[in-house]
């Protein structure tokens, strides 16, 4: 690929230097420290600062995309090892050691969901679910008509866009603009496509946002981004960093980090921290995934009449135990409160109030908190964010994608005058990794000062940090167009997230070969899945310390809910 002249953090052509994605990375990591310096200790700073961005890549963006998502991870994860390793400083005092960042394996993070496989299958292989539990339970994910209840579509007005969003459930959504929930007659992509669409098109997006709202769906009007920035909430979003760690209680004394024993070839930052993840698809679990890495022990607690995405949990569940509980059960509660008594963190990856309503919300555990003598630390992630008019609103990656102006970013960037949603839940692993980095400010700040600790963020948050950063111009949008298969080029606005990652990873294999590199792997056998998996290695590597996962992934509600007998999968261990 032919050099080319980069752009200012506004997206426009203005400097003289060549593209360079190190200097990309670095310019935005200096744009977050300055949305997020509130909100991180500032003893991480130093360590941040010495971090040593390590890449293969030659000077072409990964992504057939305008959007600088290579930068915005790696700044992210170059966060998350500062604050890492200013705890780990509270074991062995201020030191330097080094900290490395891979900008492949951050990049590829973004999408691991798909370069996961368990059996040697991915997730595009319709083999794969004879080896996957079946937690699809209304079968929204399983029939390609119920699948595109989740899509975007034109509506009727030309040039205006909606993303229909059935979530796990599908009927309603479909009911909504006047289809059955389900045609068996209806298998194939575009006809599916087409008759959705000939029924949302009836509506205006004023129509569907009044009649999305009473049934209480995830849908959405897809705006540009100066049309989100104009609306109430995004104004309010916009005065917000990209998290918050605010203090809940300061009753309860310092907590220092047990920074147990690890069976891991060295210490672990977090070893001995308990986590209870109270989060399904991919976003909150990312936030306990990436605790899990540095050697936390974490529950993910899944109701067995809630569905999940079967393939997801490949991903998400690495180093992690699973338990099933029903917490309007009374037996299952008890259960839940004897793991709640020594926990160090909850997680919460439900709709706003969701948790409160259970008995489990921030100011209960506040309660518990003094009472138990020892501080939690809560994080929260949601789509819109916990402040605003839309904070209340249910939604998922592709629905944050449309409302903030990353899907007509994509589109225009496209040559199209349509919006397109990006390839990869990307929006979903770097809230994630937002998570991660809420918590462990959390963590440090209880064992600094004591007291109890609440975290949030959410899916449009990262989109505003991601935007903010500005596009990459025409000039190399043109040069992507170029060395990228026309094919991906040739995508619309009606095609599904499956279609869009689907192209996307086959040009990416050919354009960018040193993303999928057996070195950013690592393969355990599953007896949960009674196969291999294979799943991406951690991106940062800690001086001292060893980064990643002690047991292999599982379906959920695989063990019992106990914080004992957490066993050790050697492979995993191998470097």
């Amino acid at each position: 690929m032919t050099p080319y002249l980069g752009s200012d953090a506004n997206g426009t052509n203005g400097t003289t230097e060549l593209f360079n994605l190190l200097d990309g990375t670095k310019s935005a990591l200096e744009q977050l420290l300055a949305k997020a310096k509130d909100h991180l200790p500032r003893e991480a700073l130093p360590h941040i600062s010495r971090i040593h961005f390590s890449t293969a890549n030659t000077g072409s963006p990964y992504f057939p995309s305008p959007l600088k998502q290579t930068e915005a991870i790696t700044a992210l994860k170059a966060v998350e090892a500062g604050v890492a390793s200013a705890i780990a400083d509270l074991k062995d005092g201020l030191s330097t050691r080094s900290i490395d960042v891979d900008l492949e394996r951050a990049t590829a993070f973004l999408f691991s969901t798909y370069l996961a496989t368990v059996g040697g299958m991915d997730k595009a292989n319709p083999k794969v679910k004879k080896l996957l539990k079946n937690t699809d339970l209304l079968q929204a994910q399983d029939i390609q008509y119920r699948r595109l209840s989740a899509n975007l579509y034109e509506t009727k007005n030309a040039g205006e866009y909606f993303h229909l969003h059935g979530s796990l459930e599908a009927t309603k959504a479909l009911n909504m603009v006047g289809l059955e929930g389900h045609r068996p007659d209806l298998t194939e992509y575009h006809e599916c496509i087409k008759v959705i669409e000939d029924h949302v098109k009836q509506f205006t997006v004023d129509q569907l946002e009044e009649m999305n709202a009473q049934i209480k769906q995830a849908g959405v009007t897809c705006l540009k981004w100066e049309d989100f920035r104009a609306t109430e909430h995004g104004q309010t979003l916009l005065q917000q960093p990209p998290w918050k760690v605010e203090t809940l209680e300061t009753e309860t004394p310092l907590t220092p980090l047990p920074f147990t024993p690890s069976a891991a070839p060295k210490p672990q930052i977090l070893a001995g921290i308990r986590v209870l993840e109270l989060c399904r698809i991919i976003a909150g679990p990312a936030m306990g995934r990436g605790l899990a890495e540095y050697g936390a022990e974490v529950i993910k607690v899944t109701a067995p009449h809630l569905s999940d995405v079967p393939f997801f949990q490949v991903d998400a569940n690495i180093g992690k135990h699973t338990v099933d509980l029903n917490l309007k059960e009374a037996k299952d509660r008890e259960a839940f409160e004897k793991l709640l008594k020594t926990a160090d963190v909850v997680l919460d990856g439900y709709r706003p109030g969701s948790l409160n309503r259970l008995g489990y919300g921030p100011l209960q555990l506040q309660d518990i908190a003094k009472r138990r003598g020892r501080g939690f630390v809560y994080a929260a992630e949601n789509c819109f964010g916990h402040v605003g008019p839309w904070a209340h609103r249910p939604g998922w990656q592709q629905i944050a994608d449309c409302v903030s102006g990353v899907a007509w970013a994509q589109g225009h960037a496209m040559g199209l005058q349509e919006p397109v949603v990006p390839p990869f839940p990307m929006s979903d692993y770097g809230t994630g990794c937002m998570g991660t980095i809420a918590v462990m400010v959390g963590l440090f700040n209880r064992a600094k000062f004591g007291g109890s600790y609440i975290g949030t963020t959410s899916l449009v948050q990262y989109d505003i940090y991601l935007l903010q950063l500005g596009l990459y111009d025409d000039k190399m949008m043109a040069e992507l167009r170029k060395e990228h298969d026309a094919q991906f080029f040739e995508l619309r606005h009606h095609d599904s997230v499956d279609e869009v990652g689907k192209r996307a990873l086959k040009t990416m294999r050919r354009t960018h070969p040193e993303l999928f590199e057996p070195r950013h792997m690592q393969a355990c056998f599953s007896k949960s899945f009674n196969a291999e998996v294979r799943t991406i290695r951690p991106v940062v590597d800690i001086g001292g310390y060893w980064n990643g996962f002690l047991r292999a992934s599982r379906t959920n509600g695989y063990d019992k809910p106990s914080w004992d007998d957490w066993e050790v999968d050697e492979d995993l261990l191998k470097p």
